[in-house]
């Protein structure tokens, strides 16, 4: 045995015998390696990273919308609007054109427990409301950080509640149901077992409410009772929050498909695939964002993808360097043109064309990016993982205009006022130090005003109901943070 081995190692070495003696071995072996090679370059190209789509047709379907205006001053402070669902507003593009709201700020209070807080709050009518990651829902008075009032709805919980008309829609993930709240009391009016976890924060219009689920189904439900009005089967499991406009749902899946279903019957109008690595398909953690006729968002090949809204068509991709998780904020500002911004776990924060995905510009993070972006004003706000920091950037010009020491997933969210600011596990009230100092500046000279016409003998004027001096710490203390990287926090 051992003999005829070294006898075909010999031939081998010495391929003019193989070929003399024993041809048709020789052609045979010649088939297996032309073969072989056949296999490698046919592996290579079905497992190679495809190139990024740049479809003219499409791009060119783009339709320019006016930048929105900031909300109206009311008898000169700033209009409160509410900030009442995942992603600001159906469509989540997550962009609330407010004026005055840069910084340096001011800490105003400081709320912190130990449980994970993965995604943000949302603000209605003067509350924040929240779940933590084990699953107890809270609510806090947005003007001193008070808790108001807290439930336990469940053991696992990654996503934002919804509120509408004093009501709040949660989804949980363990045990995997949807729960109605009165938001005033956090009593539970009803709640629905699901056939698996959720994590899609829910959207709520009119009687409807929209969620996904890791079962792989889109559902709507009545938020009068919890049944059911329809589910859809989409192509994997709905880890993302659907977004809306013009009567249509938009959301991916972990099948890799994008998705637009008719919300009044959840009848599926169009799904359109993802590229992947090549070595794996695209998966969407990423929640959409719709504005411009166009549908956009990350995916896990670490691509952010643009859709056509009414077609599904792939208008284009720009890849980045690790995962998208990160849901996209989109807008257009009277110093901006229409731009995607949205960060990546390669590290960087990336403000792209909306018409052609173009890099505008592209900053790092100061670590991965595993959460949504914001904006407000003209600032958009990132959290990074890796060292749990919150940075601000020019939507215009890609500088750092502000940096929290305090950050883990999800930046801010704003009532048009203040920010409210997401760490780890705590959240963080931050007013713009010049509103401050305006607001004591107008109760040092109504003070003023009363002294002296008291001093003349005057009738001393009526305090109007709506003014109240500016809200301190319930600690006491306020600490600044800062614009550029000088800035301050606390974890």
């Amino acid at each position: 045995m051992l003999s005829r081995l070294r006898s075909a190692a010999s031939l081998l070495v010495h391929p003019r015998t193989l070929w003399r003696e024993h041809r048709r071995w020789a052609l045979a072996l010649i088939a297996l390696a032309v073969l072989a090679v056949a296999a490698v370059v046919v592996g290579y190209e079905l497992l190679k990273r495809p190139a990024d789509v740049h479809n003219e047709a499409a791009i060119h379907e783009f339709k320019p919308e006016k930048p929105k205006p900031p909300p109206k001053p009311v008898h000169g402070k700033p209009k409160t609007v509410n900030w009442p669902i995942f992603g600001l507003n159906p469509a989540r593009t997550r962009y609330l054109p407010a004026r005055g709201i840069k910084p340096p700020f001011k800490l105003i209070w400081h709320y912190s427990e130990r449980p994970l807080l993965e995604f943000p709050p949302v603000y209605a009518d003067g509350r924040l409301y929240f779940v933590n990651n084990n699953g107890t829902a809270f609510s806090l008075d947005a003007e001193t950080g008070k808790v108001l009032w807290e439930r336990r709805i469940g053991r696992l919980n990654a996503s934002s509640p919804a509120y509408d008309k004093g009501r709040l829609y949660i989804v949980n993930l363990v045990p995997g149901h949807i729960l109605k709240l009165d938001a005033k009391t956090g009593k539970i009016i009803w709640k629905r077992t699901l056939p698996g976890r959720a994590e899609s924060s829910p959207l709520v219009l009119g009687s409807s409410v929209y969620f996904g689920c890791e079962n792989g189904y889109l559902y709507s439900l009545s938020t009068r009772n919890g049944n059911i009005r329809w589910k859809t089967q989409l192509a994997g499991p709905v880890k993302a929050a659907p977004a809306y406009r013009n009567g249509v749902l938009y959301v991916g899946d972990y099948g890799g498909d994008m998705n637009a279903v008719r919300a009044s019957d959840g009848q599926l109008i169009w799904q359109s695939g993802s590229l992947g690595t090549g070595v794996s398909g695209g998966e969407f953690y990423s929640t959409p964002a719709v504005a411009f006729g166009r549908v956009y968002a990350g995916n896990n090949d670490g691509r952010v993808y643009s859709y056509d809204q009414k077609t599904g068509a792939l208008a284009w991709t720009h890849s980045t360097g690790g995962y998208v998780y990160s849901g996209p904020t989109v807008a257009t500002t009277q110093n901006t043109p229409p731009t995607v911004y949205i960060g990546s776990f390669d590290g960087n924060v990336y403000a792209l064309n909306a018409k052609n995905g173009e890099t505008r510009w592209s900053h790092s993070a100061g670590g991965q990016v595993v959460g949504s972006l914001s904006a407000v004003g003209n600032i958009v706000y990132v959290a990074e993982f890796t060292n749990g920091s919150t940075n601000g950037y020019s939507m215009r010009t890609g500088k750092q205009v502000f940096h929290y020491k305090t950050g883990t997933y999800s930046p801010v969210i704003s009532d048009g006022r203040r920010i409210y600011l997401v760490g780890y596990s705590s959240i963080n009230a931050l007013e713009p130090i010049r509103e401050v100092a305006k607001a004591k500046a107008g109760a040092a000279g109504a003070a003023a005003a009363v002294k002296k016409r008291a001093a003349a003998g005057g009738p001393a004027p009526k305090r109007d109901p709506r003014h109240r001096p500016a809200p301190h710490s319930r600690a006491g203390e306020a600490k600044h943070a800062r614009g550029g990287k000088r800035g301050s926090g606390s974890r």
